[in-house]
């Protein structure tokens, strides 16, 4: 008899090595009641005039959201008590939930003053002006 692609649901999706991860870190969980904090999706971008973090964060208020710069680093964090719902029984529990805190730290030519924040959509946007230094720029050829 020949058995083939035999996992169970649970490592349908990613490697195994994250599976097994996430569902002993569940069983930690569940066993000390604690709770773990996680890092959401983030994109980390930059173009002639702006860098730019964005952050997937759905389900959130904007007012659960705290942003903060401090020496160069960016530093996002929300305090969420997660809700756990009596009387379910999960099969695949992969939206997260509950406290996170990231930081990045940000290049030296980004204007921290003139920063700004938006949240659409359950996606964070921060984005940081370059300095006019940092800038490209063009220089014109003198024709003798």
């Amino acid at each position: 008899m020949v058995v083939l692609n035999q996992l169970p649901v649970v490592f349908r999706n990613g490697s195994v090595d994250l599976q097994i991860d996430g569902l002993l870190d569940d069983a930690i969980e569940s066993v000390n009641e604690w709770s773990r904090s996680w890092c959401p999706t983030c994109d980390v971008f930059e173009d002639e005039q702006d860098f730019t973090v964005q952050m997937a964060l759905p389900g959130l208020d904007a007012n659960q959201i705290d942003v903060q710069v401090e020496h160069n680093m960016l530093r996002v964090k929300c305090e969420q008590k997660p809700a756990v719902p009596e009387g379910r029984t999960w099969y695949e529990r992969n939206i997260e939930q509950g406290t996170f805190a990231c930081s990045f730290r940000l290049p030296d030519y980004v204007d921290h003053e003139k920063s700004t924040a938006s949240y659409k959509q359950g996606l964070l946007t921060i984005t940081f002006p370059k300095r006019e230094e940092a800038k490209p720029r063009h220089i014109m050829i003198e024709c003798q």
